[in-house]
């Protein structure tokens, strides 16, 4: 199965392609969607679109694990990145691709194990559980990766439990 875990922004969407096959899970790619500053949000919006629509053409995934809106004090920045996670819910609804939504705590749970783990020790795990060289980079990249993993480990749990 191929998952593309996507970290929502409307600065920097980070992503990360994982193929998983039973317990195992094998990072495909990463990496983010920058739109410069300054531009209009509506050109902003078009940019991440056309960029998912990229991805989504290029590598053509069977899920899509997104994370959930988290408002932090900044609601004007928490409006942007909600219009922009619209956009990207909407490129996959576009072509069928199933969308799976999960909460920081449940990434968090899943990669680590405790649901209030420090986000270096996500960072962390993620690159010891895909067997990685280092963290990948930029931070977005490595919150989608962790996304994907959190729905890889998810979706085959019952397959990794089997005797």
């Amino acid at each position: 199965m191929i998952i593309l875990g996507i970290d929502p922004g409307f600065a920097i969407v980070g992503f990360g392609v994982l193929e998983a096959a039973g317990c195992r899970q094998r990072l495909v790619r990463c990496g983010a969607i920058n739109t410069p500053a300054g531009l209009p949000l509506p050109t902003r919006l078009r940019q991440i679109a056309d960029d998912m629509e990229l991805l989504l053409d290029q590598f053509r995934p069977e899920a899509m694990a997104v994370e959930e809106l988290f408002f932090n004090t900044n609601v004007t920045t928490g409006i942007g990145v909600a219009q922009a996670r619209g956009v990207i819910l909407v490129a996959a609804e576009r072509r069928g691709i199933p969308i799976f939504e999960y909460t920081p705590s449940q990434v968090k749970q899943a990669v680590v194990g405790y649901g209030k783990a420090e986000k270096r020790q996500v960072m962390e795990m993620t690159r010891r559980l895909l067997g990685l060289a280092a963290v990948p980079k930029p931070d977005d990249a490595a919150d989608a990766v962790a996304i994907a993993l959190c729905h890889a480990r998810s979706a085959t749990s019952r397959l990794c439990n089997r005797g």
